[in-house]
């Protein structure tokens, strides 16, 4: 079966198990070989590491992770924030930030990750990921991994990083995913939503042994509909992947979230009682009670691992 043809016969499957009719034969994907992962050594963490993903685009991942991150800083945490959509980051214009330098100046050699660290309001700090530039967009695996490799060189680590990854499913995202201790993922009330979210945690359990993923449906009516989008999700992830999923709450449809992007700002700092913000504050406080990361016996590249290798091997 050519590639064509096998993610035509995916995409057919996902949508008959969530649109309710008869799904068709399961199809494994060959997106990494495990066996082609290095081995690493045990890791000694002192920083969290969440990335916010959503296999599509649209459903509001890099709100969620910008107003996540600033909600945590304003109850104290220390935190850093990455936008590694490369190509065509964002976060910057959400928070009115304004970069001299990115990522691409890094794997350059011009700067160090250090140097990129923009202070944001209450104390959060950012690595923007560089937008409207086409080899950042075009960034190889390895140079993904030297991403991900350069933050054991961080002075001072934060408490949290939280990364936004791009949209989709591709070798970049499950990359920045798979290195971090715990993967949030942004579900909406669209299909491709819940299709897309089931093909990024599938091929992120099958091919880097992630098994615990955390949920949070965004931009919804009320909480029987994030409930019932978590559970269509939950139920066709259960049935076929051997994971667990964790439902963190939603975030409610919000005309000042709007406002608030608008005006290049987080809307728990902007708009702190409204509902928007309500639901980041829950989800922020949410994060102490995940319990210690449970890190898989598959090797592979991790943020903050103190680890130094070739960036080849992925």
């Amino acid at each position: 079966m050519t590639n064509e043809a096998l993610q035509v016969n995916q995409a057919a499957g996902l949508h008959s198990l969530f649109s309710g009719t008869r799904p068709q034969r399961e199809e494994i994907d060959s997106f990494h070989q495990a066996a082609s992962l290095r081995p690493v050594l045990p890791r000694a963490r002192i920083t969290r590491t969440i990335a916010v993903a959503g296999g599509k685009g649209g459903v509001g991942k890099t709100t969620v992770a910008v107003n996540l991150a600033m909600a945590m800083a304003m109850a104290g945490r220390d935190v850093m924030l990455l936008d590694a959509d490369m190509g065509v980051a964002n976060v910057d214009v959400q928070l009115g930030l304004n970069p001299m330098r990115h990522v691409g100046h890094l794997l350059e050699g011009l700067c160090t990750l250090q140097d990129l660290v923009m202070p944001a309001q209450h104390g959060l700090k950012v690595i923007p990921g560089g937008s409207g530039i086409r080899r950042l967009a075009k960034m190889g695996n390895g140079e993904h991994a030297a991403v991900i490799r350069a933050f054991d060189d961080l002075i001072q680590p934060p408490e949290f990083l939280v990364v936004d990854t791009a949209a989709g499913v591709a070798d970049n995202v499950a990359m920045f995913a798979a290195a971090s201790d715990d993967v949030l993922i942004v579900v909406c009330d669209e299909l491709a939503s819940l299709t897309d979210a089931y093909a990024l945690i599938k091929i992120l359990a099958h091919e880097f042994g992630v098994r615990r993923f955390h949920i949070v449906a965004n931009m919804v009516r009320q909480a029987s509909d994030a409930k019932k989008l978590y559970e269509k999700l939950a139920r066709v992830s259960g049935r076929f992947l051997d994971v667990a999923l964790d439902y963190m709450g939603m975030v409610p449809h919000d005309e000042w979230l709007r406002q608030a992007i608008r005006r290049q700002g987080a809307v728990v700092d902007l708009w702190p009682s409204s509902r928007a913000a309500m639901g980041f504050k829950q989800l922020a406080g949410a994060v102490d009670t995940w319990g210690k990361p449970a890190y898989p016996d598959l090797g592979r590249i991790a943020f903050f691992s103190g680890q130094s290798m070739p960036a080849a091997g992925w």
